[in-house]
């Protein structure tokens, strides 16, 4: 139990995706400036990341390694990860076409988020067992909605604002991120 809390402290705090090893960084600043659409990418993702984490792990533990084709492991991946997202695709287009449209062409691009297969490899890598993996996943994809989240409000109170010309957009998107980033190495010494 104590190595669960550890990876979940770890994975959404300490080593979050976006803001300690900056993987993600596409849908982050594309999908964060209404908080609606950005909550809703971050259930996307944890949808995509916590099954795709179990299904790579027992991918690569019953099959990859025995065989010996640990090499397909990035192609394998990909592969269960391109296919979780259609699933997720067709279910927000047919249960919520407002929240479809307003994540528009970041949705199907959630199969190429590097965060979502750094932390399939990764899991791998650090040899968690099964239980491990999918906690490592969830906080992984917990981290990435809360960054998510906090950079969306950020965004929205920023609009109300008088922000100079030159920072409006992406340039005060980019300042909010690197110093939300160094809050967040405030954390470095918690596990």
């Amino acid at each position: 139990m104590e190595s669960i809390l550890t990876i979940l402290v770890s994975t959404i705090l300490v080593n979050n995706y976006i803001f300690a090893q900056f993987l993600g960084i596409c849908p982050f600043l594309g999908v964060s400036s209404k908080t609606e659409t950005a909550a809703g990418m971050g259930v996307a993702v944890t949808f995509v990341v916590v099954i795709a984490s179990a299904i790579t792990w027992l991918l690569q533990t019953f099959l990859l390694v025995p065989l010996g084709l640990e090499y397909l492991q990035t192609i394998a991946f990909i592969l269960v990860i391109a296919s979780l997202v259609q699933f997720v695709e067709m279910f927000i287009k047919k249960s919520s076409p407002a929240l479809y449209s307003a994540m528009g062409v970041f949705l199907p691009l959630i199969t190429t988020n590097c965060m979502v297969l750094g932390v399939t490899v990764l899991n791998i890598q650090n040899e968690y067992n099964l239980i491990e993996t999918i906690f490592s996943g969830f906080g992984a994809s917990v981290g990435f909605a809360l960054a998510l989240i906090l950079l969306s409000s950020l965004r929205e109170r920023l609009e109300l604002i008088p922000v100079p010309k030159p920072m409006q957009g992406v340039p005060i998107a980019l300042v909010s991120a690197g110093l939300m980033a160094i809050a967040f190495s405030g954390f470095q010494g918690l596990v």
